[in-house]
């Protein structure tokens, strides 16, 4: 073998155009599902509101995308076929604010590089339709009403080593149904239809001016019930959609829809932020299942980042990244116990409780040794109206339990009423569905913790100042973020500052973190500051350590409880943001319905 030095040098020269082409096709065209992806885009932006594909052998024999859109006219036929021609931008001020779902004019041609590829078009007043065949470019009258029909047969044939890298039928069949789900989520105004081998495998009929409807045939009845809605309008920025809950995460990421002004798009910034949302919720590596579409100005987005379009570039990612954690996590506070519990209606004696999220509050920031006898006085003193229950009998006595069963008749309270401890860790409950099981430390620990987070919030970071500093070695990166990002690091409690050429000095930290390990939290802070949001590193520290301070304060197992105390408990429950899940992501309660009891026992059988 020669060496570098001794190879022969080639003669620079400009490369073959089908060459070229074919190569561009290695960014574009990765599987069929990615042909499916293409066409599909050209044909919403051609007004399409009927969309067939039908498929052969998974998508590798044979590609058919059918639409009703303006189709394209002869004359322009062969034109749409060469490289970089397009009719969506003319500009850099139009690339600037791509509003449709393609632009680079590359596809047709890449496509036709690797495969065999023939379009059917008749555009609108047109008295025919002229069909072109990519090969030989050949124009002959054709046969269909007006809109767009491009076939694509044998993909990859002109380059076999690539097409030795797809998989089986039957997973190149389900990536390209998923190319076309991901599309028919984006747009209930259109119709959608997928064949394979002559059989109909989907259908989605358009519901105009229904997405939940929409959502429903596409991800199911399941997904609907087991997820919340995402709402929030700041203007510039809309972000809605639906985000599962955390009892309905599943062990694969394969339910997460990301869309920009309705282009399905996989990025980093925008999945941290969703993930950041669900942190103390999720247990172990469970992947939460959302559909969220996110709205902003065209020239707030840069989608010339990538040939695929997939990925996107924002003008200010950290307000997007903010604002999208924050609309998850506004979704996911309320309890399921407001959703589930037929009680929730109404409360005895007249008393009204009010359902959804409005029933639910913040508790107020305690001290973490908070015991749960002084959660039973203080569920008393903080209730407000719509929560208490008028009982002047109960008021008359001394005895708190006896109190407490008085003003909670059977039913009343989504999570019931207090009914026994069993075994020293769960407390059993009645409610009008039925039997609702508590883990008492995990429900405590999360009421504890989210008072503890309200009490930070309340009174902001107070911070701690070295008396000797901590000077530790960094990069030119870390040193140049320390100085672009001073005003922020200022407002996490750090005081980080260049010392010397390759060194960094940390004088103040957090006072909660004032214990810990400075300098990592100081890399930590510094790595993740440019890409997220500023505070999510110290956040999450800052989680983490009042998730252990709650531990240690919540109620242990084997300690006896009171039924005032398991009463106070209970509407604690109800009033705590996330209660569902302990900090660790492990369910609180669980309910088991007077329909399972009866099963249980075989009664009416």
């Amino acid at each position: 073998m020669l060496s570098p030095n001794n190879a022969q040098r080639r003669a620079i020269r400009e490369l073959p155009d089908e060459l070229v082409s074919q190569i561009a096709a290695g960014e574009v065209v990765e599987r069929p599902a990615s042909v499916v992806r293409e066409l599909l885009d050209n044909a919403l932006d051609a007004g399409a509101t009927e969309v067939t594909v039908r498929l052969a052998g998974g998508g590798v024999r044979s590609i058919v995308v059918e639409d009703n859109g303006a189709g394209i006219a002869a004359d322009e036929l062969a034109l749409a076929l060469r490289r970089h021609a397009t009719s969506k931008i003319a500009s850099l001020a139009d690339l600037e604010s791509v509003a449709t779902m393609g632009f680079r004019g590359e596809a047709l041609a890449a496509i036709a590089s690797v495969a065999e590829l023939s379009i059917t078009s008749r555009a609108a007043g047109a008295p025919l339709a002229m069909r072109i065949d990519a090969r030989s470019g050949e124009l002959a009258p054709a046969a269909r009403a007006t809109g767009t029909s491009v076939e694509v047969r044998e993909l990859f044939f002109a380059t076999p080593a690539r097409r030795k890298f797809l998989k089986t039928e039957h997973t190149e069949l389900a990536h390209a149904l998923e190319a076309v789900r991901r599309h028919a989520l984006a747009r209930p105004d259109v119709s959608f239809a997928v064949w394979h081998d002559g059989k109909l495998l989907q259908q989605w009929r358009a519901v105009a001016g229904d997405a939940g409807q929409r959502t429903r045939d596409v991800l199911g009845e399941d997904f609907v019930a087991h997820s919340r809605t995402v709402d929030l309008d700041l203007g510039l920025l809309r972000i809605s959609g639906r985000a599962g809950t955390a009892d309905a995460a599943r062990a694969r990421a394969d339910h997460q829809y990301l869309y920009v002004n309705g282009r399905f798009v996989r990025d980093r910034l925008l999945a941290h932020g969703v993930r950041a949302a669900y942190e103390d919720v999720l247990h172990g590596a469970r992947q939460p299942s959302y559909l969220i579409h996110i709205d902003i100005a065209p020239d707030s987005v840069d989608v010339n980042v990538h040939p695929t379009k997939i990925e996107v570039r924002f003008r200010n990612a950290r307000e997007v990244h903010q604002g999208l954690r924050h609309a998850v996590e506004t979704a996911l506070a309320p309890t399921r116990a407001l959703d589930e519990a037929p009680g929730v209606r109404a409360a005895a004696h007249g008393g009204t409780l009010a359902a959804g999220a409005a029933a639910v509050r913040r508790p107020a920031p305690v001290q973490a040794g908070l015991a749960l006898e002084q959660l039973a006085v203080l569920h008393a003193q903080e209730a407000p109206a719509a929560w208490r229950v008028d009982a002047p009998a109960a008021a008359a006595t001394q005895d708190p339990a006896a109190a407490d069963d008085a003003a909670l008749p059977s039913g009343a309270w989504p999570l019931g009423r207090a009914l026994a401890q069993l075994g020293g860790v769960y407390v059993l409950a009645e409610n009008e569905a039925g039997l609702v099981i508590v883990d008492m430390h995990a429900a405590h620990e999360r009421v504890v913790y989210e008072r503890l987070k309200a009490g930070i919030e309340a009174s902001g970071i107070e911070t701690q100042a070295l008396l000797i500093p901590l000077v530790f070695a960094a990069t030119a990166q870390e040193i140049a973020t320390a100085e672009s990002q001073a005003e922020n690091l200022h407002a996490l409690g750090l005081d980080v500052a260049p010392l010397s050429a390759g060194r960094l000095a940390l004088r103040s930290l957090p006072g909660l973190l004032a214990g810990g390990d400075g300098v990592a939290l100081a890399r930590s802070v510094l790595a993740e500051l440019a890409q997220y949001d500023a505070t999510s590193v110290l956040q999450r520290a800052r989680n983490e350590l009042l998730a252990t301070m709650a531990c240690h304060a919540a109620v242990r197992a084997n300690r006896q409880l009171t039924l005032a105390e398991m009463n106070a408990l209970l509407r604690d429950m109800e009033r705590t943001e996330r209660s569902d899940q302990c900090n660790h992501g492990r369910p609180t309660w669980r309910q088991l319905s007077l329909r399972e009891l009866d099963a249980l026992f075989m009664r009416g059988r």
